[in-house]
């Protein structure tokens, strides 16, 4: 490094130092665009011009209202992965207009991304006591949406996907922290799709919801009520009756003292091993596997909240592996999402090696494309009667299909994410099916509006 560099460097040091301490400082951010513009930082130094601009702008009575071209520049970091940088533009927004709830909850995000968990729900809480609803909007979409969330998390839920900028304007309202009074305010809407998918997570805000159903004159996705009976210890009563459909006994279980253990799973009628895992979790977060009555017990011990406690069910395929196939279901129908298959018995596509596997990518086309065909008529007829029974505008299941044709249901919920591929990747091929998933639901909304489709 030549001592030149070296000098620049320490220079730029001093400079960014100098803006940690004075960061509403206009002149420090010009001298830090030319000492970026003068490394090659095209990207820096135009953001640090944007924000001197702005300061300015501020500072002679200009402007007013929030800094949305600095949150911008803040956002674009984000988008790169650059999140210690973004949390630096989002706070210098913040510090020309701390009620700017974008940011707040953009922050969030990055804590939360850092593990950061307790500044993570602070920033969020700060967002949603100043704005509860936000509206994403392009152009003259065909449906206005309201959709209901919630602070914390309302499970993965696709609502981008399944409600495209293109044809949709988002208009998502953070019920749980809204007054009632407020959801006389909102903006005009053509229909409700209830995104808080995670019955776990609804359950403590069942009066409040029931309320907002109460006084909407709108159609209504995924009402409360049929979420709220996907519970996983609710789901062998739910699915109960539907031939050739095996749902593992599951009871919810609070910090059982030891001595009890046994009495409820004696009564419950689940048999070790037997599956532990906490509420309102998926993708296998925090899923253990007890072999023995003092594992789960000190499992239990350890375990800060109430847990689901189900049975296990060896459903390895006579190959060996274990299957793990989605469906997801639009206003009942089945549509087939993916297929994981795995040497271990918790299935995740991402750890099962389906991309350097040819063999598992064509068995899991060969289901994506007739999927009766692949699972067989029993199993599709019980699959079918699954979504009926569901009776949600979006949802799915995750199962696997025993040696003797049975479907064994790991969940049905309306918690089932799909997401797209990249179009030159190796799983490029679940995309058309995923459009699918898309299209159908398109279709579903205008039925609910009475609208057409233009064919």
């Amino acid at each position: 490094m030549s001592s030149e560099v070296a000098a620049q460097q320490q220079a730029r040091a001093a400079l960014e130092r100098a803006l940690e301490a004075a960061p509403l400082e206009p002149g420090l951010h010009r001298a830090l665009a030319l000492s970026k513009q003068a490394s090659g930082d095209a990207l820096g130094a135009l953001a640090h011009l944007i924000a001197a601009q702005t300061l300015d702008e501020y500072a002679s009575g200009e402007r007013t209202g929030p800094p949305i071209n600095l949150g911008e520049v803040a956002t674009g970091y984000f988008m790169k992965d650059e999140h210690e940088e973004a949390a630096r533009w989002y706070r210098l927004v913040l510090l020309l207009d701390p009620d700017f709830a974008p940011a707040h909850l953009n922050l969030a995000a990055i804590h939360a991304l850092a593990g950061r968990g307790a500044q993570a729900q602070a920033c969020r809480d700060r967002a949603y006591q100043i704005q509860r609803v936000f509206v994403e909007q392009a152009g003259a979409p065909a449906h206005r949406v309201l959709v209901l969330c919630v602070g914390r998390t309302w499970g993965n839920v696709p609502v981008e996907i399944l409600l495209p900028g293109d044809s949709c304007a988002r208009i998502k309202y953070v019920i749980d922290y809204a007054a009632d009074l407020e959801d006389a305010q909102l903006p005009p809407y053509d229909l409700v799709f209830n995104a808080i998918g995670e019955p776990d997570v609804a359950a403590p805000l069942a009066a409040r919801l029931a309320r907002f159903v109460r006084a909407c004159h709108r159609p209504i996705l995924n009402p409360p009520a049929a979420v709220a009976r996907t519970q996983r210890h609710h789901l062998p009563e739910l699915l109960g009756g539907i031939a050739d459909v095996v749902v593992a006994p599951c009871i919810r279980l609070e910090q059982e003292p030891a001595t009890a253990l046994a009495q409820a799973l004696d009564q419950s009628g689940i048999l070790l091993p037997v599956l532990l895992r906490p509420l309102a979790s998926h993708g296998g977060e925090g899923l253990v596997r007890c072999d023995t009555l003092e594992q789960l017990a000190q499992r239990l011990q350890a375990a800060p909240a109430a847990q689901y406690l189900t049975s296990f069910v060896d459903y390895r395929s006579p190959d060996g592996h274990f299957r793990k196939y989605r469906i997801v279901f639009v206003d009942g129908a089945p549509w087939p999402y993916h297929l994981a298959i795995s040497r271990e018995w918790m299935v995740h596509y991402f750890s099962a090696e389906m991309e350097a596997n040819a063999w598992k990518l064509d068995e899991e086309r060969r289901f994506l494309e007739a999927p009766a065909q692949a699972l067989g008529e029993r199993a599709w007829a019980a699959i079918s009667a699954i979504g009926r029974r569901l009776d949600l505008d979006y949802g799915g299941i995750d199962f696997s299909l025993l040696p003797d044709g049975r479907v064994l249901v790991f969940e049905a919920n309306a918690t089932m994410l799909v997401h797209r591929q990249r179009v030159d990747g190796p799983l490029a091929h679940k995309n058309v099916h995923v459009q699918r998933i898309v299209d159908a639901f398109g279709r579903h909304l205008l039925a609910l509006r009475g609208v057409t489709a233009q064919v």
